[in-house]
């Protein structure tokens, strides 16, 4: 496509492109903050303050932090890939 093409394809694609890059961006923060193994540690230290504050129940404790956990281990797991 020349000029003449790609200044006449502008207002079709130009949105088009926008709205991919905006896609991959969010992808990419979605990717990193999945990915951060110091918010999810973070996150244990939380939910462990919970805990003892009584904000919270054993049994939930037990079950997010098997959450947590499940995080942490895909996390090192995709490190050493």
């Amino acid at each position: 496509m020349g000029i003449l093409g790609g200044i006449l394809a502008l207002p079709v694609l130009g949105p088009i492109k926008g709205v991919l890059w905006v896609a991959r961006t969010i992808e990419q923060q979605a990717n990193a903050e999945r990915w951060d193994e110091g918010k999810v540690t973070g996150g244990l230290q939380e939910l462990e303050l919970d805990l003892d504050l009584g904000k919270i129940d054993i049994e939930e404790y037990e079950a997010r932090e098997a959450v947590l956990l499940q995080q942490l281990k895909e996390i090192g797991e995709a490190k050493n890939d």
